[in-house]
């Protein structure tokens, strides 16, 4: 064997060696990966379990106050109807007290906004 046939199949045994070498650690890592994956999957389960409950709860929430504004809204209108309808039952059967309580609110209001 010559001199150059040596180095030759000393650096293809070393160069297999280093693939060896680099295909084991690869090899290594991917299971570090893969136990860390496992590790981490029940916490992993547990917060999207948690972010879910979080979710319905805030849902839950939300639907109710929206229930509530909505009976709230509909006692609203109801009161303002009575109120109208209260107001319109006295103007009709008080015109000349309603048009005299109208002047006096004007007159007041142009004091108070002409300053």
């Amino acid at each position: 064997m010559t001199t150059t046939e040596s180095a030759t199949a000393r650096t293809q045994d070393h160069d297999g060696k280093l693939a060896q070498g680099v295909d084991k650690a690869t090899a290594g890592a991917h299971q570090k990966i893969d136990h860390a994956k496992d590790a981490a999957q029940p916490t992993l389960d547990h917060i999207v379990k948690g972010a879910h409950s979080a979710v319905d709860a805030m849902g839950n929430m939300a639907t109710h106050t929206a229930e509530a504004l909505e009976l709230k809204g509909d006692q609203f209108n109801e009161t303002k109807d009575e109120f109208i309808s209260a107001t319109q039952k006295y103007l009709r059967e008080n015109p000349v007290a309603s048009i005299g309580i109208a002047v006096a609110a004007g007159f007041l209001l142009s004091r108070i906004l002409g300053r």
